[in-house]
């Protein structure tokens, strides 16, 4: 028997998310800007209403743009934040984005990380993390956020990685909301036929 193998692409529209790739993101509010429209624009493709992305910490070079494409590419593990991550690692021709000679590497997410999210941020070498909307607003609505510690942010930070919640709340949290008022699939593994975030 033959077995498949794993692709995961990001869908063509995300280049009109992403106008300019020489476009430098200087400030976290401008990064997690770039985060909440790619979680936006998934949530109107077909997507779950998550977007990540990875930048260098200093210069705000964007390295990797990541949206959810569990349903999509029927992977349960295609989260946002695992699709940026992963990106940014062939990108840099690295799995550890904290190798040197590399530079510091920030994650930013429209919403904070689940406990698969969570793993793949202390595994992924990046030095910080910039989280929009709560995990309890994804829970509020019915997504299933997954064990994670209750001392998650400090777990990262005693792991070298640099924690910064609620950036754009509101918004982020606001394009969860708009998800589930249009009836769109709140997936979890327990609701039968819906996957993860």
């Amino acid at each position: 028997m033959t077995f498949p193998s794993i692709e995961l692409s990001l869908p063509a529209w995300v280049e009109e998310v992403v106008d300019d790739t020489t476009k430098r993101f200087a400030t976290a509010e401008q990064r997690m800007r770039l985060a909440i429209a790619l979680a936006q624009r998934s949530s109107e493709e077909g997507g779950g209403p998550f977007g990540a992305a990875v930048f260098e910490i200093e210069t705000g070079r964007l390295v990797a743009p990541g949206v959810n494409l569990v349903v999509p590419a029927h992977c349960s593990a295609a989260h946002a934040e695992l699709v940026a991550l992963s990106i940014a690692q062939k990108v840099l021709g690295s799995f550890d984005l904290g190798a040197d000679p590399l530079p510091a590497h920030q994650l930013v997410t429209s919403t904070e990380p689940c406990a698969q999210c969570f793993g793949a941020t202390l595994w992924s070498g990046v030095r910080s993390l910039v989280c929009g909307a709560r995990g309890e607003d994804a829970t509020q609505i019915g997504f299933d956020e997954g064990p994670k510690p209750d001392n998650w942010v400090q777990e990262l930070k005693q792991r070298g990685i640099a924690v910064h919640r609620d950036l754009l709340r509101p918004q982020a949290a606001e394009v969860l909301k708009n998800y589930a008022r249009r009836g769109l699939p709140i997936y979890n593994s327990r609701q039968g036929a819906n996957p993860g975030r």
